[in-house]
């Protein structure tokens, strides 16, 4: 196990499209989603336990959800939890683990992963990310990991790369550019052209190298976080890291660094079960080649004449359902959403509605 490695969790999301399971007070990242006993966040840790030491795994979250993160992850300690005030997007939360981790340890190398992914085959996950990791280090590079795509799926982001490898390993390429979120008519083309994979949003560097591209793309944020150096891994870390984020620039790390540096590279990942787990229907996707038609989730469901639908039901809660076709039922203790699968992305709109008719006991 590489001592300089260090894994950064990214757990700061509320989950809104994954609503009414993930809450303001209990998002997604905190819930046993697939049923095994442990939470996303669990699942994610687990998962780097045997790439990084336990003593080099950071979480970054909102400070909201401190005391969740130390129940989950009770082996952490203070300083491997980073509390962000305010939610500002992923450039801010990866520059405050960078800065953070620059000042312990300038030769380090990072990996960047949300805590809300889910990795079905993790042998050929570890070799993605021990090609990743030798690249970076070799390089100095900016390494992502790349999904190759099963479908037009509008709801992701798109990396294209250059079809020669100018690297001996013909799994990584160089990246040409970064499309969020498409439409479908685009994704479908994209998918194709066959030089187009998913962003996973999990990524690979040094330090140092990270610390240098917010130098260069983002100089007022990397400012603002080198400013306060003296105060990492102290008692004034946290009121230092307050005054930061109060005027800090909300920006993800992909419109602020990724698309403008020229030294980006792409891990090509065979299929290792990935699904980023920001919609229910990218939880169907993944379930319902091993579940039929409908996954259903639920003791005491019975489904007559439906197919391809989503269906959440709590425990020992019976449920007879009749007559869906590609649906979306997730039953709570004081919420039913009941939607088409296919205008899920809705359901974002949906809690806002519910925010602004003043019904945020159920947000």
């Amino acid at each position: 196990m590489n001592k300089n490695v260090h894994c950064v969790i990214m757990a700061g999301g509320v989950g809104s499209r994954f609503w009414p399971m993930s809450r303001q007070n209990m998002p997604k990242q905190y819930l046993d989603i697939l049923g095994t006993g442990s939470s996303l966040i669990q699942l994610t840790h687990d998962r780097f336990s045997n790439i990084c030491s336990e003593e080099n795994f950071m979480v970054v979250t909102s400070d909201a959800y401190a005391e969740l993160t130390k129940e989950h992850l009770p082996k952490l300690t203070k300083d491997q939890i980073l509390l962000e005030p305010n939610r500002k997007n992923t450039a801010p939360c990866i520059a405050y683990a960078a800065y953070k981790l620059y000042k312990d340890n300038p030769d380090s190398i990072m990996l960047i992963s949300p805590a809300d992914h889910i990795i079905l085959k993790q042998d050929p996950f570890n070799q993605a990310v021990e090609e990743g990791i030798k690249h970076a280090t070799e390089t100095g590079n900016l390494v992502t990991l790349g999904i190759q795509p099963t479908r037009p799926d509008s709801g992701y982001g798109y990396i294209q790369f250059h079809r020669d490898s100018s690297y001996d390993a013909q799994s990584i390429r160089k990246v040409k550019t970064f499309t969020e979120k498409p439409s479908t008519e685009m994704a479908l083309q994209f998918l194709q052209s066959g030089d187009f994979y998913w962003n996973s949003g999990m990524f690979i560097w040094k330090t140092s190298s990270i610390v240098e591209a917010f130098k260069q793309h983002l100089p007022e944020m990397a400012e603002a976080f080198e400013s306060c150096s003296d105060a990492y891994w102290t008692e004034g870390e946290s009121a230092a890291i307050d005054s930061i984020y109060s005027s800090c620039e909300s920006i993800s790390i992909d419109y602020g660094i990724m698309e403008k540096a020229a030294n980006v590279d792409v891990v090509l990942g065979q299929d290792f079960g990935w699904s980023d787990l920001g919609t229910w229907g990218s939880l169907y996707e993944q379930m319902h080649e091993e579940r039929g038609s409908n996954v259903v989730l639920g003791d005491q469901v019975n489904v007559y004449d439906s197919t391809d639908s989503m269906i959440m039901i709590p425990k020992d809660k019976l449920a007879v359902i009749q007559g869906l076709s590609n649906y979306i039922v997730i039953d709570t203790e004081d919420a039913l959403l009941i939607c088409q699968k296919d205008e899920e992305q809705k359901i974002k709109k949906f809690v806002e509605d519910l925010k602004s008719q003043g019904k945020k006991k159920f947000l």
